[in-house]
C-alpha cells in the first residue's frame, strides 16, 4: 500500500506512448536511485503516487509502476509480457499440466547487450564513479543504496534502439503489459490505422473483461486514488481505444481526475496521403471524445501544427535532436511531462490531479496546451530573477502542443512548474546599495519570484506556480541531445566544454488554457470539413459512420469557439 500518499493510475496506449512512457518512468527510476545523504529530509516528489510496493511468491520485495500498457504484437522486443520479476508463466503451465507440452516462439529482436548489463544491475552510477546497487524503497524516502562493481557505461546509439522495450530499464508487474493480438506493429497489413479500430477493441467482451481486471486489481490495493492519467496515442487507432479507456474510467469511478496525454510524434510528409488523412481524423476524433470523457486533456508534439500542410518542428537553444526518432522526441516530451505533473506528485501540499484540471478546463475548456524551456538557462553565478529577465516571456518558452507560436495569443489560466535550481540562487545575491535590475530581485523567496515574474508577463492570468528543488534526471539511456555548454547539470557555461556528461538539468514547464486553440481546432474542423471523406472509405469502414464524423466536427467547432481571446495577450 502506499500509505498516505494520493496514488495515480497510469495507462500508457500505444507505441510512441510507449517510447514517452519508458523515458518517464526510467527518469522516475533515476530519481528514486538518486544517492542522498542521511540526514536529508525526503524528496519533494513522493514515488507512492505512481509505484506499487508487491512481494512476489519468492518472498521478494518490489517496487513496480502502477500502470497498465497495451501495445501491438511485436513491439515488445526482448521484454517478457509478464515482466522478470514473477514467476515465468510457461513454467507455471508445465507444472500445472502434466501432458504433453508444445511450446511455439515468435522470433524475437536481438538484446542490446549494453543495456542488458544496465538491467541486471539494477543500480546507478554515483558522482564518486560507484555503483550503488538500488533496493526496495519504504516510502518514507529514497532506496538504501549499497556499493558493487560497475558495469560499463552504456549509451544507447540511435542504430540500436527498435522499439520502446529496448531502452526501458523499469522492472513492470505481470499486471502490465497488456499486448494487442489483433493487430501487428510491424508491415504493412494488420495495422492499427483508424479511430474505429481502436473503439472495437475494448468492445470486444474479452478484452474489455481483461483491461476491467487489470483496473480492479490496481485501483482495489489503493487507500487514496485521485484518478488516473493516460498516455495514448493520438495519430493512429490507439486514439480510440485511448477515448474508449477513458469512457470506461468516468464510468466505472466517477469524481476521479483523468488526465489524457495525447501524443504525437515528429514532423511527417506529405510523402503518403492516405496515412496523413487518417492522422488528421484520428487526431480530431481523438481531442473530441477524450475532452469529452476526461477532466483535462493535452497534446504534446514537437511538431509546428497539426493540419495537413507540414509545418517544421520545434527548436531548444541548448538540444540538438533529430525529429524523425521517436526516441530523441519520447524523451523531451517525457521531460516535459515529468515536470508539468509535479503539482500532483507533491509530498507536501500536492494540487490533485482533479484540481488542477478545474483550475484549467473552466467554461468548457477541456483541452490545455503545453510548453517548456529544456533546459532552463541559469549559468553558474546567475540568480533566478537575472535568468528570468533574460529569458522574457512566455513566448520564449517552446511550444509542445503543435498549436504554432504563442506570440499573440491569450492565455485564460496556467500552472507553471520551475524545478531543479539550487536554492541559493532563488533570490537575488546583490550587495546593499546595489540598484535593482528589476522588481524580481528584490523578492525575499524563489517562490516569490517566479510568481512575480507571471504576474508581471500575464496579469489578467489565473495562475499556479511551483518552484522545486529537485532536477530532472537525464541520465542514460536517455540520449545526450544537449549542446556542448552545458555543464553535467544543465548550467549554462561561458568557458571550454567539461566533456562530463549532463545527468541532470532545470526545466520550467508549463500547462496552459490557451487562444491558440481557438485557431489550432477550429483550422482542423475546417480542414476536415473540406475533404471528401468518401475518397477515404477505408476510414469509415473501419467503424466510424459519417453522421458520426460530422457531429464530431460540429463538437470540434464549439470546443474551438471556447478559446476565444478576450484579453491578456502573451508578447
Amino acid at each position: 500500500m502506499a500509505g498516505g500518499a494520493r496514488e495515480v493510475l497510469t495507462l500508457q496506449l500505444g507505441h510512441f506512448a510507449g517510447f514517452v512512457g519508458a523515458h518517464w518512468w526510467n527518469q522516475q527510476d533515476a530519481a528514486l536511485c538518486a544517492p542522498t545523504g542521511a540526514k536529508e529530509p525526503p524528496g519533494e516528489l513522493c514515488p507512492d503516487v505512481l509505484y506499487r510496493t508487491g512481494r512476489t511468491p519468492h518472498g521478494q520485495e518490489t517496487y513496480t509502476p502502477r500502470l497498465i500498457l497495451m501495445d501491438l504484437k511485436g513491439s515488445l522486443s526482448s521484454l517478457k509480457q509478464e515482466g522478470g520479476l514473477y514467476r515465468d508463466r510457461e513454467l507455471d503451465a508445465a507444472i500445472a499440466w502434466q501432458g504433453k507440452l508444445t511450446t511455439h516462439r515468435e522470433e524475437l529482436y536481438p538484446q542490446i547487450p549494453g543495456l542488458q548489463d544496465l538491467l541486471s544491475a539494477e543500480g546507478v552510477l554515483s558522482s564518486d564513479g560507484i555503483w550503488r546497487v538500488k533496493s526496495i524503497p519504504n516510502g518514507k524516502g529514497p532506496p538504501p543504496l549499497t556499493a558493487a562493481a560497475a558495469p560499463k557505461p552504456f549509451t544507447p546509439t540511435e542504430d540500436s534502439i527498435r522499439v520502446w522495450s529496448d531502452f526501458l530499464r523499469v522492472h513492470l508487474h505481470p499486471r502490465s503489459i497488456c499486448m494487442i493480438q489483433k493487430y501487428n506493429h510491424d508491415g504493412e497489413a494488420g495495422r492499427l490505422e483508424a479511430f474505429g479500430q481502436g473503439e472495437s477493441i475494448l468492445k470486444e467482451p474479452r478484452c474489455l473483461e481483461d483491461v476491467e481486471d487489470r483496473l480492479h486489481f490496481y485501483v482495489e490495493e489503493c487507500d487514496h486514488l485521485q484518478g488516473f492519467q493516460i498516455l495514448c496515442d493520438l495519430h493512429n487507432g490507439f486514439s480510440g481505444l485511448g477515448a474508449k479507456a477513458a469512457e470506461l474510467l468516468r464510468d466505472e469511478y466517477s469524481g476521479r481526475g483523468i488526465i489524457t496525454w495525447g501524443l504525437l510524434p515528429g514532423p511527417y510528409s506529405r510523402g503518403d496521403p492516405l496515412k496523413n488523412i487518417y492522422r488528421l481524423l484520428n487526431t480530431a476524433l481523438g481531442l473530441v471524445h477524450m475532452s469529452a470523457h476526461s477532466s483535462l486533456v493535452c497534446p504534446l508534439s514537437l511538431g509546428g501544427g497539426l493540419g495537413l500542410r507540414p509545418e517544421p518542428p520545434v527548436t531548444f537553444p541548448h538540444l540538438h535532436y533529430d525529429p524523425a526518432l521517436p526516441f530523441h522526441c519520447g524523451a523531451i516530451l517525457a521531460t516535459a511531462l515529468d515536470t508539468v505533473t509535479a503539482p500532483y506528485r507533491l509530498r507536501s501540499s500536492p494540487v490533485f490531479m482533479a484540481h488542477l484540471a478545474d483550475m484549467l478546463n473552466f467554461s468548457g475548456k477541456k483541452v490545455a496546451t503545453a510548453a517548456a524551456t529544456i533546459p532552463f538557462p541559469l549559468a553558474p553565478g546567475q540568480s533566478l530573477p537575472d535568468a528570468l529577465v533574460q529569458l522574457g516571456g512566455a513566448a520564449a518558452w517552446t511550444p509542445l502542443s503543435a498549436c504554432g507560436s504563442p506570440s499573440g495569443t491569450c492565455c485564460f489560466a496556467q500552472s507553471v512548474v520551475l524545478r531543479g535550481l539550487d536554492r541559493a540562487c532563488h533570490t537575488s545575491q546583490l550587495a546593499p546599495g546595489t540598484p535593482l535590475p528589476s522588481p524580481l530581485h528584490a523578492c525575499a523567496t524563489g517562490e516569490d519570484v517566479l510568481a512575480q515574474y507571471l504576474q508581471q508577463q500575464q496579469p489578467t492570468v489565473r495562475s499556479s506556480a511551483h518552484l522545486l528543488l529537485a532536477p530532472c534526471m537525464v541520465a542514460p539511456p536517455y540520449p545526450q541531445l544537449f549542446s556542448p555548454g552545458l555543464s553535467q547539470h544543465g548550467l549554462v557555461v561561458d568557458g571550454p566544454p567539461s566533456g562530463a556528461a549532463v545527468e541532470s538539468i532545470p526545466v520550467l514547464g508549463a500547462l496552459c488554457s490557451s487562444s491558440s486553440l481557438n485557431r489550432t481546432l477550429g483550422d482542423l474542423a475546417r480542414e476536415l470539413t473540406k475533404l471528401d471523406v468518401r475518397r477515404w472509405a477505408s476510414f469509415l469502414a473501419a467503424g466510424v459512420e459519417q453522421g458520426d464524423l460530422d457531429e464530431a466536427l460540429q463538437e470540434l467547432r464549439s470546443l474551438a469557439q471556447c478559446y476565444r481571446s478576450g484579453g491578456g495577450l502573451v508578447d
